[in-house]
């Protein structure tokens, strides 16, 4: 039982998902991303070919809604399921089963959706909405985190607290972002501090790497650590 923000960011075309949960590595079977077709968050007696599925019907041209839509229609037991996405478009949609666990429900924005289930109240779900929209000003991913920690600072999971992830694809098949504390007794506290390492020490190197504009990426030694230090040094003063 879960709750998670999935968003496109409308600057760069990226796609997000942050959730947290009182379950083991919950970021191994909620978010599904793809680079240029949209994300979504499968959770509430998890379904995981959701995932699969609604991301090839979105690649096949459907909208959110109706590459969930033909899923769930296709599951008995989607009385049980939730679901939750964004398209290309920046359409949202969210999908809350007559039979999940209260408190669940799910609200919706421009490019933005925010579900849950089994949560402490429809608190969790606003704040981490209102978060997301007071946060306009932060880099992606630290607007996802910040929303993330909004929604547990509200209550969270009703049981409590145990793992949480965040995941981003940009351009490239490969994530510019895959980060999960699977099982810690402050998970979101946890991964915005990885996060945070991840930005100064990680990405440097992420973006020297192969991609399908430059399938070579930058491989030469004093090249890249060029790169890299110029990288370092607009993120310090973008920061």
């Amino acid at each position: 039982m879960t709750w998670s923000i999935v968003a496109k960011d409308a600057a760069s075309g990226a796609f997000g998902v942050a959730v947290a949960s009182k379950v083991l590595a919950v970021g191994a079977i909620c978010p599904w991303l793809e680079a240029g077709t949209g994300a979504l968050s499968t959770q509430s007696y998890t379904n995981p070919l959701y995932g699969s599925d609604v991301l090839t019907n979105l690649a096949a041209g459907d909208g959110i809604e109706a590459a969930i839509s033909a899923v769930i229609s296709n599951d008995e037991g989607r009385a049980f399921r939730q679901v939750h996405g964004v398209d290309a478009q920046g359409n949202a949609f969210a999908y809350t089963g007559a039979s999940c666990v209260d408190w669940n429900g799910h609200t919706l924005g421009e490019g933005i959706s925010v579900a849950g289930n089994m949560l402490a109240g429809p608190r969790v779900v606003d704040e981490t909405m209102s978060a997301w929209t007071d946060g306009w000003a932060k880099p992606f991913a630290h607007r996802l985190m910040y929303a993330l920690a909004a929604g547990e600072a509200a209550g969270g999971d009703k049981r409590g607290k145990q793992s949480a992830a965040i995941r981003i694809v940009k351009t490239e098949p490969w994530p510019w972002i895959d980060l999960r504390v699977d099982d810690a007794a402050e998970p979101v506290r946890d991964l915005s501090r990885m996060l945070d390492t991840f930005v100064a020490e990680r990405s440097p190197y992420y973006i020297t790497l192969a991609t399908r504009s430059d399938p070579a990426g930058v491989y030469d030694p004093a090249e890249r650590e060029a790169y890299q230090a110029g990288y370092r040094k607009a993120l310090g003063e973008e920061q």
